[in-house]
């Protein structure tokens, strides 16, 4: 790992990305590239959706949770971890704690979709609820890990949550080799930032000639925005979407370099596109997509990057999304 400029923190590189992947080996599951004729046809693009949504919990946090947890030594693990999420980081992390017998608190807002808390609780860990309009999360959660003596896990601002991540994109770049094929464009759903800075990281080592852009919801588009400052912008809402997963109000302060540099383009969908992606993965693809999940699959259908003739892939993120909302989206 590597310091970062006028920083105490460290970044993560793409060989923390390889350990990871050792890590995980036989515990994450190496999620698919599915493809549809439909999509191409719509595009002019052989496209590549890389279904995260299949992964355990439902998303891809598993895997920067397990990574993080992991990374605990056992002298600490008795105090277990505190977390605080939406719910797919929330679920991650609970499911992780179990696997290593650690016991976890998640900070989750109260607005969290019921489905998200509900498994949560199910994987064993303890909830704690606050208003995202009002109340500081992180304040809370740091606040609980020092009462309890437990490790704060954050949802992105770390190094080996981001290596962690950064295994998908690993994945997509192994498995389109085996195809004979190289990505041209990766587009990727950004909150903080953690997803985008771990693809970013394994795919620029291994095909450094390839585009990646960040996807966000209109009016969150904090990342998008902070690309074109140089400097970490934020959100002026903290709700008002139905993508509840990436609603973070500013990029990462580890997230943000990595992003700025290796990927340095962002681009948003409104919740009309990401609606329309949700209904075509499950009627096109049979799969079960978050509206926070879909946002890159939505910014390649509504044209938002020119990808014809191109060898293009979109992380579907998450699945986790209440039934209501997706019945109202699919119907």
């Amino acid at each position: 790992m590597a310091d970062a400029p006028g920083s105490a923190s460290v970044l993560p590189t793409s060989a923390d990305v390889d350990a990871a992947a050792r890590r995980l080996a036989g515990v994450a599951l190496r999620t698919p590239l599915v493809t549809s004729p439909v999509l191409d046809a719509a595009t002019g693009a052989r496209v590549f959706l890389k279904a995260e949504t299949l992964q355990r919990t439902g998303s891809f946090k598993f895997r920067g949770a397990y990574n993080k947890l992991c990374s605990i030594i056992e002298a600490k693990r008795v105090g277990g971890v505190v977390a605080y999420s939406s719910g797919n980081h929330a679920q991650g992390v609970a499911a992780a704690a179990a696997l290593l017998a650690m016991p976890a608190v998640i900070v989750m807002p109260s607005d969290a979709p019921k489905g998200k808390r509900e498994r949560t609780l199910a994987l064993g860990a303890e909830i704690v609820l606050y208003d995202r309009d009002r109340e500081d999360r992180a304040a809370i959660a740091r606040a609980i890990a020092q009462e309890r003596g437990a490790v704060l896990v954050p949802p992105f601002d770390d190094p080996m949550i981001i290596a962690g991540q950064g295994t998908a994109g690993r994945e997509v770049v192994e498995d389109l080799a085996a195809l004979g094929l190289v990505p041209d464009v990766i587009v990727i759903g950004a909150s903080g930032g953690g997803l985008a800075a771990g693809i970013a990281l394994a795919v620029k080592a291994r095909v450094p000639q390839a585009r990646l852009f960040t996807a966000e919801p209109e009016g969150f588009d904090d990342t998008a925005r902070s690309f074109r400052s140089g400097k970490r912008e934020k959100n002026a809402r903290m709700s008002g979407t139905i993508c509840d997963a990436l609603m973070t109000n500013t990029p990462g302060e580890i997230t943000f370099p990595i992003n700025r540099e290796l990927i340095g383009a962002g681009v948003t969908a409104n919740d009309q596109e990401v609606g329309k992606a949700v209904a075509f993965a499950f009627h096109q693809l049979k799969l079960v997509v978050e509206p926070g999940g879909a946002i890159g699959l939505a910014a390649l259908m509504s044209g938002k990057i020119d990808i014809k003739g191109k060898v293009a892939v979109a992380v579907l993120s998450g699945g986790n999304v209440d039934p209501d909302l997706f019945y109202r989206l699919v119907a």
